[in-house]
């Protein structure tokens, strides 16, 4: 794993790599509930990207799991479905949602 990759540089790099041609008309709040970590969300609206701590009233989709599967999958060292299948991330709402993420942000360089 990268070991210079954070949490606190995750949430505050997403914005820069949204890929908002891949959004469309989306309009969705993406929920991370981590188990060792600090909640944060994304707010996609109007091809816009928005990063912010803590937990929003209403998500589209809430995903459950650890730091280290979440910085796994945004580093490319895991594959989200794989993380799913491992027991390892857990969704609530509208699961079609987490499908979409990987096109939504180019990957980290």
């Amino acid at each position: 794993m990268h070991v210079n990759i954070t949490l606190s540089k995750v949430i505050e790099k997403l914005p820069s790599r949204f890929n908002a041609s891949h959004a469309g008309d989306l309009q969705a709040v993406f929920q991370f509930e981590l188990e060792d970590a600090d909640a944060f969300f994304i707010q996609i609206q109007a091809s816009q990207c928005q990063t912010h701590l803590g937990t929003h009233p209403d998500p589209s989709i809430t995903l459950f799991m650890d730091e280290a599967t979440l910085l796994r999958v945004i580093s490319g060292e895991q594959d989200g479905m794989s993380a799913f299948m491992k027991g390892q991330l857990r969704a609530e709402g509208n699961v079609m949602l987490a499908t979409r993420l990987g096109k939504l942000f180019s990957a980290a360089s």
